[in-house]
């Protein structure tokens, strides 16, 4: 079973000079991201963003799917101890996420299938997203009997707006690609078919912009959004919110929502 995130130039495609192809890969799993993935996901990014000749990221998921979440069949091995339970979501999970909110290359998301869990917070962090009619986007980590993790709530409630994350986490929604084009998470919404080349002609297109302008648009719209979340009040705030978010790892709730789903049952909370 292949598990990984890899990169690649877009090669053989006309106008594509510059553009990096990152598919997350995992065989027989929807492309469910593992620990190693998301280690993985973390080094790619750093690598792009070091790349002077990279000019557009194209993320996408290998087969019918973007991202289904994260690898359960993982999660017994560290989930049910604090000091574990924190080191995957602070250091593996936040570590992938918060390279690719640190590069300054514009990301492009290709998404097909289902795009749940983990998957909304990888796009999250793109800039553009493209998504075919038949995604799925959603959240249902309540059924497995745990919340989701401090920076990666406030991720996909910035990104995706408030609203959706609550219906998403406390409701267990999963939504269509019109209705998240309606709440502005989508930038188009088009055939399943039609989406390999709608994110090539907007990859192409960004590829053909100056590259100095891109990153420097980057990072002074990155810049805004921490202006009013930079002052030390709100970064103690969010230090506190970590500091207690990973207590529940050895809870009954946590252990029965997991084990359910991994021995195909119902869980009873």
């Amino acid at each position: 079973m292949t598990a990984e995130v890899v990169a690649a130039p877009a090669a053989g495609e006309a106008g594509a000079a510059g553009v990096v192809v990152v598919t997350l890969r995992h065989t027989g799993r929807l492309n469910a991201m593992s620990r190693a993935m998301w280690r993985q996901l973390r080094s790619v990014f750093e690598s792009i963003q070091r790349n002077p000749e990279a000019r557009c990221v194209l993320i996408e998921g290998e087969g019918g799917a973007f991202c289904a979440g994260g690898d359960i069949s993982e999660y017994p091995a560290f989930r049910f101890d604090p000091a574990q339970l924190r080191d995957f979501h602070e250091n593996d999970v936040w570590g992938g996420l918060s390279a690719m909110l640190d590069c300054d290359v514009p990301i492009v998301a290709r998404i097909a299938g289902a795009c749940m869990g983990a998957g909304v917070e990888i796009a999250s962090c793109c800039d553009i997203r493209v998504a075919g009619a038949s995604a799925r986007f959603g959240a249902p980590i309540g059924r497995l009997g745990f919340p989701m993790a401090p920076r990666e709530a406030q991720l996909v409630a910035s990104a995706a707006g408030e609203l959706t994350a609550r219906e998403m986490l406390l409701e267990g929604a999963v939504l269509d690609a019109p209705l998240m084009l309606a709440r502005g998470f989508l930038n188009r919404v088009v055939p399943d078919d039609a989406v390999p080349a709608e994110v090539h002609a907007r990859a192409v297109r960004v590829a053909a912009l100056a590259p100095q302008a891109a990153r420097l648009n980057k990072r002074t719209l990155l810049a805004l959004k921490q202006v009013i979340p930079s002052t030390n009040a709100s970064s103690d705030a969010m230090d506190n919110i970590v500091s207690g978010a990973y207590a529940y790892a050895d809870s009954a709730e946590h252990r029965e929502g997991v084990g359910a789903f991994l021995e195909k049952r119902r869980p009873d909370f």
